[in-house]
């Protein structure tokens, strides 16, 4: 039994967002989380996080599905309306699925504690979620469960999920704890859960998969009174007692009858279960799911202001600021209330001054979302840099996809690298020296194939797969490095890592005008067609020699000459978007998505392709493709995002891309103009308010005719970082005649 659902919502085209002003002059703020929709995100390949959170917060309490495919990465898809229960943590639009850790799941009479099969309604504890009862907003989740007639309401903090169960008022309610069943790559090492008293428990959970080494302590408080406690496992042990540990554990609280809701306090922590009670007596000490409710809404639209738009079209909102939504739920706190953390060392560390972060899908976001944090969360980036230096501190090297204290080295390239970088030149780090310390051992260390890089001056396609992908990807992370390096006065450094982010030049194929794989005596991989794609088994990463040529942001100029002159690189550039579709091989790449000709927005590598139009002065080119993705490859339905949500990157791309400008480069901050989409917009930034104002926006009017600063009228193709953090004003003049500059 599955279900398409696609939510509907009854919306003014004429309402405005943010303040506005009454007619008695009073300032009436809107309510911006009318124009979220959870969902959107939730179909298609989007994998987003469906459920009750705040923003940045250690607590993601939602459901979890039985499938445990690649469309279930963060535990719920729209076509299925399946629940095993209400996990605590989840990733939003990841490509690898992992954590659900602590799933709950309220149940009546007697059930068997397994996953189950949806071919077989009695196979485990699963039931249907009644999709017309299923609601969704920041800081709230609710549905019913068919199986139990049990209507279920999720609201949190940061470190505490509330759960709000009624039950049927003649049947015993029963809540099971499955500390098993976590997702896809997720397996269970030990699981345990004693009883404190009649209304408390405790307990932890390790588990390996991605994060080969897991570790989630937790705290469970009841509204009322337990009348028994048992315990389940596969294992062959004694479970008898208050309390159990084993490998594959299940518990179940049994409570009287009772017509009222039953409430349930479930608080995280990194560290211990002791601190995990503190969080929750520091957090919710009080029983008032409404005042909890009310407080997260409160927070996701406090949030929400910091980049508030106007526009006439309804669908540009809803997918501004769900895109916004989505941009919050992760880097997630990572420390308890008293700010102590689990470091990379998987030790206990004391409170550092600021709230360590984790869940960094740094190869997604250091080209977008992390440059929009700078403008909008400058508390949170001290936070990301701050986190990123203790990592290096406690591992030995920045981080590359970095969760719950485990590195999994997933990726490819440097992408710790840009984002702390990015962030010193930006004024958000006080120590520089310590940052550059960490960004240059971090790019000199022989692991992960800089050693062959080194070695030949490339990575050789005989040495090792996705060499291309690698090298271009260290190539403008070594760019990076030598920009801070420059800044801080280390000409020796600038030097070194500005010759070493040139090492891209080693896979241009003049015959063939691509990037290409080259063996360690020079010769180029045969056989050899720019549309093939092997996923992770090729020299590309999911991508092709046609995404893969242009990733070169940080050197357009250099690229350009490769292939003769800029003249001929953008008709090189033309190219890439008139192409056939298809991709070639046998087991191509799913994540090359979002397609246009070969330009694949669905995935990272691309996201900054249009925009070289834009550093070159060829813009006319840029606007219209630029339009064509905000409209065409995201809009307001559960399928509207055209690839993986990557933990907040492809909605980065979309507002930013939204407001008109973009930071194609990898750090720096210069953010280059596009094809703003929305009427006016206001940001909260680090100094004050940075007001834009699109005149003559329209469908028709995609082409900048004129920008205008602080009322000064611009000549170049792009705003500094500063001039937005700043505050101030621009204006955008907007036309149908094509125009460059």
């Amino acid at each position: 039994m599955r279900y398409k659902f696609f939510p509907i919502f009854a919306l003014s085209l004429a309402l405005l967002v943010g303040c506005s002003k009454s007619d008695g002059g009073a300032v009436v703020e809107k309510d911006l989380l009318r124009y979220v929709d959870p969902w959107i995100g939730s179909g298609g390949h989007g994998h987003v996080f469906v459920g009750a959170s705040v923003p940045f917060g250690m607590v993601q309490l939602g459901p979890t599905s039985i499938p445990e495919g690649w469309d279930w990465c963060s535990g719920y898809h729209i076509s299925d309306s399946t629940i095993i229960g209400f996990s605590h943590t989840h990733f939003s639009g990841t490509g690898i699925g992992d954590l659900l850790d602590v799933t709950v799941m309220p149940v009546v009479g007697d059930v068997p504690y397994d996953r189950g099969t949806e071919d077989d309604p009695g196979s485990g504890k699963w039931s249907y979620s009644d999709r017309t009862a299923e609601k969704v907003e920041p800081g709230y989740y609710a549905t019913r469960l068919l199986r139990y007639n049990v209507d279920v309401e999720l609201t949190a903090t940061s470190r505490v999920g509330l759960h709000k169960y009624t039950f049927p008022e003649d049947q015993n309610p029963g809540i099971i704890f499955d500390l098993v069943n976590g997702g896809n790559w997720d397996d269970p090492v030990v699981g345990s859960i004693k009883k404190v008293s009649d209304t408390r428990l405790e307990g932890y959970r390790y588990s390996t998969g991605w994060a080969k080494d897991q570790r989630v302590y937790f705290s469970v408080e009841f509204s009322q009174p337990m009348t028994a406690l048992s315990f389940a496992s596969s294992d062959d042990v004694k479970l008898d007692g208050d309390s159990a540990t084993t490998q594959n554990l299940f518990a179940r609280a049994d409570f009287a009858p009772t017509a009222e809701p039953i409430l349930v306090k479930v608080a995280l922590s990194p560290t211990g279960m002791a601190e995990a009670r503190a969080n929750m007596d520091a957090e919710m000490p009080e029983w008032n799911f409404e005042a909890v409710h009310r407080e997260a809404s409160e927070k996701w639209k406090k949030m929400l202001r910091r980049a508030e738009i106007e526009s006439s079209d309804t669908a540009v909102l809803r997918t501004f600021y769900t895109a916004l939504y989505h941009t919050m739920i992760a880097p997630s706190d990572y420390s308890n209330f008293d700010g102590s953390y689990l470091g990379a060392d998987l030790r206990k560390h004391d409170d550092p001054g600021f709230t360590t972060r984790t869940t960094f899908s740094l190869w997604d976001t250091y080209r977008a979302a992390q440059p929009l944090m700078t403008l909008i969360h400058p508390d949170v980036e001290k936070e990301v840099a701050g986190t990123l230096m203790n990592i290096y501190d406690e591992q030995g090297k920045l981080p590359v996809w970095h969760f719950y204290a485990n590195e999994t080295n997933t990726m490819v390239g440097n992408p710790g690298i840009p984002v702390l970088a990015d962030a010193v030149l930006k004024g958000y780090v006080s120590d520089e020296e310590r940052a550059f310390t960490a960004l240059k051992n971090s790019a000199l260390m022989p692991d992960r194939g800089q050693n062959f890089r080194k070695e030949y001056g490339y990575i050789p396609f005989d040495k090792m797969l996705e060499s291309v992908a690698y090298d271009l990807e260290y190539a403008l992370a070594d760019w990076s490095v030598a920009q801070v390096a420059r800044k801080l006065g280390k000409t020796e450094d600038y030097t070194y890592f500005m010759k070493w982010s040139e090492s891209y030049k080693q896979y241009f194929d003049p015959q063939t005008g691509f990037m290409r794989g080259k063996s360690t005596k020079g010769a180029w991989r045969e056989p050899f067609s720019p549309f093939r794609s092997e996923h992770r088994a090729d020299d590309y990463c999911e991508g092709n020699a046609w995404q893969y040529t242009f990733l070169v942001p940080h050197d357009v100029k250099g690229l350009a000459g490769l292939f003769g002159s800029e003249e001929d690189f953008i008709r090189k550039l033309d190219r890439l978007f008139v192409q056939p579709t298809e991709v070639e091989g046998g087991n191509t790449s799913p994540d090359i998505s979002g397609m246009i000709g070969q330009y694949a927005h669905g995935n990272e590598p691309g996201h900054a392709t249009i925009y070289l139009y834009s550093m070159l002065g060829a813009q006319e080119k840029a606007a219209p493709l630029i339009r064509k993705v905000l409209t065409e490859l995201y809009h307001d339905a559960p399928d509207g995002i055209a690839g993986n949500e990557d933990v907040g990157q492809m909605s980065a791309w979309y507002i930013l891309s939204a407001l008109g400008f973009y930071q194609p480069e990898p750090v720096g901050g210069r953010y280059y103009f596009g094809s703003p989409i929305v009427d006016s917009a206001r940001l909260s930034v680090r100094d004050g308010v940075f007001e834009i104002t699109v005149h003559g926006n329209s469908p028709e009017n995609i082409y900048i005719q004129k920008v205008v600063l602080n009322g000064t009228e611009l000549t170049r193709r792009y705003l500094d970082f500063e001039e937005i953090a700043q505050g101030g004003t621009l204006d955008f003049f907007m036309g149908s005649t094509p125009h460059s500059w």
